[in-house]
């Protein structure tokens, strides 16, 4: 059976059905073609002849571009009213800049405190202590290096620096002060000592200021209309006096010149005696702290403290040094260099009026020591006088200079007769100014820079290491036990005469020996660790200090041996001679004795080859300067015959008449 061929489904309208269904129409049949088909061929022809006109006319256009050109009109810049000049640190204007300006031909050098052949410029670190009681952020503050070493650079925090007087620590300060006010707003406190001592000083500082503020610009600024509000100002001023108490001299900081003059003139003399320096400085800091907030400009707010002592609340350190660090306020002093290894030193006192007695007297004075405790043994032995000379330490009063180093300040250690390499005499010294007999270089005194660490912690670095506190402890016996001097010169009247000097001259021997030995015994405990002392200052401390101790037992047991040895007999060679005196000498009696002596002599040179030009140094030459051993010589003493009982004595001489009459200095 054959089937007709299946045609394809196609979708008809109702009508096409009827139509259909009617029958065939007649004529040739044409075929059925969908309309939506044909709408896309012919969409498609269309895009393909639109694609190929763009590509043509894509490929006849040519690659380069005609160039456009844009203007815009000058604007007209507002006029603003001139401003005060720049704040300068120099009242003479520079012709031309760099090189050829005033600071010659160092100015075109980067030349920075540290040596390095790869120039660092330091950034100031931002505290963030403004607001109430928010702990500041400790940052490690890189410090500057450069290609050129130059010691006029120092370094913030960095120990004492140096001064003849004050006037040149002020010359200093206005730099500091202009590199304060090149970064913000500045306020300067100004905190005088109100001792009688300092009274000349501040006349002459006094002098000074108008010239200062001048050289900063404060005089002309203080008249820019620019700088009407008080909060705009850009350097204020504020004047404290201290004594037993601090007291305010200005009512609120002030850019006025003539008030600051008058605050200074108005300090009356402290009859207390009394210097609460630190009190004084955590009362500043904690007034003048709100001009640190933002609502003030966010000012720099530094302390400069002018004194000559080193003050009589130490104890108080900590607490300004925690306050000023806190709230990023640097300390400046203005002081008195410390004596060495010495907590007290000497001022020259001559009485203002000349209807008293104008020869000088010596008032004792608290400057130092400059560590925290002793470090230098309080020695002194046959010919030495009552008391060692005083040194200048090359730094100032431990407390003090912690405090200007913790808080990013600087000590300036002010002497008048400050001269580095000869001798000063007390005549040549000062009216008010401490005796030194000798000054070091400050570029050879870095290197023995104290440590300016709290108690807790230097207690901690002498635990550490038994040469440190061998010397500590030793330092200590001397300072509470001071040696006492002995008898060199023996007259004979008769032998039972001589006998009994030689005796109680024994006698201060055997007093003297055991605080001797005892103090080198604790020395030579700690010597086995003597070779991991790192630093020059303890290095040269131990040294000298062993050395001079074994020196002195030495002297203090050759000499017991030698007045053994008088005792027993001895004759004069010229008999016109009466009188048996110890010398010096390199001969000893005993091998224990050369012994200690050699050792003694080997400590001692190595401070002076390790340690040139350092009162260390100093120290050690003085003490081989004198032989260690001893040997007799006779010599003529007049001896007078001895007064019989009821004898009638030579009348008195007459006293002589009196000079002017002599009054006790006042509190210094």
């Amino acid at each position: 059976m054959l089937l007709a061929p299946r045609q394809p489904y196609r979708y008809m309208s109702t009508a096409a059905e009827n139509a259909a269904e009617a029958g065939p129409r007649s004529g040739p049949a044409l075929p059925l073609i969908d309309g939506e088909a044909a709408a896309w061929g012919l969409s498609l022809l269309v895009h393909l002849l639109a694609l190929a006109v763009l590509t043509a006319a894509t490929m006849a256009l040519p690659t380069g571009s005609a160039p456009v050109s844009l203007s815009l009109p000058t604007p007209e810049l507002p006029e603003f009213e001139a401003l005060t000049q720049q704040f300068v640190s120099s009242d003479l204007a520079a012709e031309e800049i760099g090189a050829l300006a005033a600071g010659g031909a160092d100015g075109a050098l980067a030349a920075a405190a540290e040596l390095s052949e790869r120039s660092l410029v330091a950034l100031e670190a931002e505290f963030l202590a403004d607001a109430a009681e928010r702990p500041a952020v400790e940052l490690d503050t890189e410090i500057s290096h450069g290609p050129e070493l130059t010691p006029a650079i120092n370094v913030q925090g960095a120990g004492a620096v140096d001064a003849a007087g004050a006037e040149g620590a002020i010359d200093r300060l206005t730099h500091e002060i202009l590199a304060s006010l090149e970064q913000r707003p500045t306020l300067v406190v100004w905190l005088f000592d109100q001792s009688g001592s300092l009274h000349d000083e501040r006349a002459s500082i006094l002098k000074r200021f108008r010239r200062v503020y001048e050289e900063l610009g404060v005089i002309e600024a203080a008249d820019n209309p620019a700088f009407r509000r008080h909060k705009d100002k850009p350097l204020l001023t504020a004047v404290v006096g201290f004594g037993a108490q601090p007291r305010m001299l200005t009512s609120e900081p002030t850019d006025r010149i003539d008030q600051i003059e008058q605050a200074v003139q108005s300090i009356d003399d402290d009859e207390t005696g009394q210097e609460n320096v630190f009190q004084a400085v955590a009362m500043v800091a904690e007034r003048f702290r709100g001009y640190r907030s933002a609502s003030n400009g966010k000012r720099h707010v530094m302390i400069i403290v002018f004194t000559d002592e080193a003050g009589d609340d130490a104890a108080a350190a900590d607490d300004a040094i925690s306050t000023c660090r806190k709230l990023a306020m640097p300390v400046y002093v203005v002081g008195r260099p410390a004596p060495f290894g010495r907590q007290t030193a000497y001022v020259k006192w001559i009485d203002p009026d000349p209807k008293f007695d104008q020869r000088p007297q010596w008032v004792p004075v608290t400057l130092g020591p400059e560590s925290v405790m002793p470090e230098l043994l309080k020695l002194r032995f046959a010919g030495r006088g009552d008391e060692e000379e005083l040194l200048d330490s090359g730094f100032g009063p431990y407390a003090l200079t912690r405090l200007c180093y913790e808080t990013g300040g600087l000590y300036f250690a002010v002497h008048p007769n400050r001269a580095v390499g000869r001798r000063i005499s007390g005549e040549e010294t000062s009216k008010l100014a401490a005796h030194f007999t000798a000054f070091f270089d400050p570029d050879a005194m870095r290197r023995y820079q104290p440590d300016y660490v709290s108690t807790a912690e230097y207690l901690r670095l002498i635990q550490t290491n038994a040469a440190r506190g061998a010397l500590i402890q030793a330092a200590e016996m001397t300072w509470t036990s001071p040696m006492e001097d002995v008898r060199l010169r023996f007259p004979k009247r008769d032998e039972a005469e001589l006998a009994q000097a030689l005796s109680l001259a024994q006698r201060s021997a055997a007093i003297l020996q055991p605080k001797i030995d005892l103090i080198c015994q604790t020395l030579l405990a700690g010597e086995e660790d003597r070779a991991r002392l790192k630093e020059p200052r303890w290095q040269a401390g131990y040294d000298l200090a062993l050395g001079r101790a074994l020196a002195v037992k030495v002297r203090t047991d050759g000499y017991n041996i030698m007045l053994a040895e008088a005792k027993q007999g001895k004759a004069f060679k010229d008999p016109k001679n009466n009188t048996w005196v110890l010398h010096p000498d390199e001969h000893f009696s005993a091998t224990a004795v050369e012994k200690a002596a050699a050792k003694a002599r080997t400590y001692l040179e190595r401070v002076v080859h390790d340690h040139a030009g350092t009162p260390w140094a100093m120290l050690a030459e003085r003490e081989l300067s004198t032989p260690l051993g001893w040997r007799w010589e006779e010599d003529y003493t007049n001896i007078p015959p001895r007064q019989e009982a009821g004898a009638n004595r030579p009348p008195r001489p007459e006293a002589a008449p009196q000079g002017p009459p002599r009054r006790d200095p006042p509190p210094l």
